[in-house]
């Protein structure tokens, strides 16, 4: 039996990963899905405060009392993940991330994405406490797998994104702890990964170590749904 924590990418909570849940379940395994602090059922504590050491401890507390944990993040809880990976290996027995991977020390989620977007998020966050949820407007490969019932539950149990966790980065050791840790590759080909780490692209570098293994799981950004089966076994 393993021990697996689940965290939810932008704008999610732990309810995108009751399916997969379920089926790491009914394998036996202890499972314990996050809500981070400000989203889903937890947006009543949305604050210009939350930022990424706040979802830090939010799941070192879901790690609470786990020993071997093989701890997995989607899509933009990549950061936070690594941060915990980082400081407190000795409570992992892997790293997962599903359709992301660990950015480099001191880049924030927002320096990921292309000068228009980063503008426009900017624009979008008003007061500085949140991302607007996106429309969701399927039309690009991100969307692959997802039925319109996905979509709706996408578009109604989305919530803004605490706006700190987008623009704050994490020092990352050197070297980084050698916990195993896996990518699951979704929807970018995972050929086109290893090319990206092969060329020496200093955004793929984190994946260039050792420690790294890679699964390649056709479909859209959010596996967990539109492929629960076959990401938790995976996993």
């Amino acid at each position: 039996m393993a021990n697996y924590v689940l965290v939810p990418g932008f704008w999610l909570g732990a309810w995108v990963w009751e399916d997969v849940a379920r089926e790491l379940r009914q394998a036996g395994h202890e499972v314990r899905p996050v809500t981070l602090a400000g989203l889903a059922e937890r947006a009543g504590e949305l604050s210009a405060q939350v930022g990424v050491e706040t979802h830090v401890a939010d799941i070192l507390a879901a790690m609470r009392g786990l020993e071997e944990v093989v701890l997995v993040g989607h899509s933009g809880a990549g950061l936070p993940v690594t941060a915990v990976a980082d400081r407190h290996p000795e409570r992992l027995s892997r790293v997962v991330y599903v359709d992301t991977a660990p950015l480099p020390s001191g880049l924030a989620v927002i320096d990921f994405n292309d000068p228009d977007t980063q503008k426009a998020w900017r624009a979008q966050a008003g007061d500085g406490s949140a991302l607007d949820v996106p429309r969701f407007e399927q039309g690009d490969g991100q969307f692959a797998g997802l039925t319109e019932e996905h979509v709706a539950l996408i578009r109604a149990k989305a919530t803004p994104q605490p706006w700190g966790t987008v623009t704050q980065s994490v020092r990352r050791p050197e070297p980084v702890p050698a916990t195993p840790k896996t990518m699951i590759a979704s929807t970018m080909p995972l050929a086109a990964v290893r090319r990206m780490i092969d060329s020496g692209d200093p955004l793929f570098a984190p994946l260039a170590g050792p420690e790294w293994t890679f699964e390649e799981l056709p479909t859209g950004h959010w596996p967990m749904l539109s492929r629960p089966a076959e990401l938790a076994a995976l996993l």
